[in-house]
């Protein structure tokens, strides 16, 4: 399986309503962006990229029955909000779809709702694109914006306290998986000021 960026954008577009679709667009862009500043595989970045919410308009139903019956997908998930559900059903139903073979590139969609312990530098830049991208408008985007001129891990990690912050002040469940990235960017990013 080989997709260009043009191939790719049309095979997902039919997939997302059109503000969707234009969150992707940017979410490559700023990934692409990150990729060259840190690092990452730029072919891996900019499908990881394009095809990260392939998924995020499913029926929910339908992503139910992806997690039950697919012995990868964590079962656990089902008792978090179904916001989750689409990176990790996304993962696996694209190796259906157009054949996804590529570890690193499923390991980036699949944690890009979530974040997880052990987090690569492509996973890392799919899922801070995803919060950063120029679309996005909430209380303390800005701050990790910034962060992430200068540092990849502290950007993420910015990110993590933010979501985890939000899900507690609304009193909503954290993902286990956003929890331990979490404590994981803590560790690292405490190594990086010693």
């Amino acid at each position: 399986m080989k997709l260009n960026r043009e191939d790719a954008l049309h095979f997902v577009a039919p997939h997302l309503k059109q503000s969707r679709y234009e969150h992707t667009v940017r979410v490559t862009d700023t990934a692409m962006e990150l990729a060259k500043k840190y690092g990452a595989d730029l072919e891996k970045t900019e499908l990881a990229s394009i095809l990260h919410d392939f998924a995020k308009h499913k029926p929910k139903d339908l992503m139910k029955r992806w997690i039950m019956k697919d012995r990868r997908l964590p079962k656990d998930m089902l008792s978090y909000h179904h916001g989750l559900w689409h990176g990790p059903v996304a993962s696996v139903m694209l190796e259906q779809e157009i054949g996804l073979s590529d570890e690193d590139i499923k390991s980036a969609i699949s944690c890009h709702t979530t974040g997880k312990k052990h987090m690569s530098v492509l996973d890392q830049v799919v899922f801070l694109a995803d919060y950063i991208e120029p679309g996005r408008e909430f209380p303390g985007v800005e701050e990790v914006r910034e962060l992430a001129e200068s540092s990849l891990e502290q950007a993420c990690f910015a990110a993590l306290k933010n979501t985890v912050q939000h899900l507690i002040l609304k009193e909503r469940t954290v993902y286990p998986d956003t929890i331990h990235a979490y404590n994981d960017f803590l560790h690292r990013t405490k190594e990086q000021v010693k």
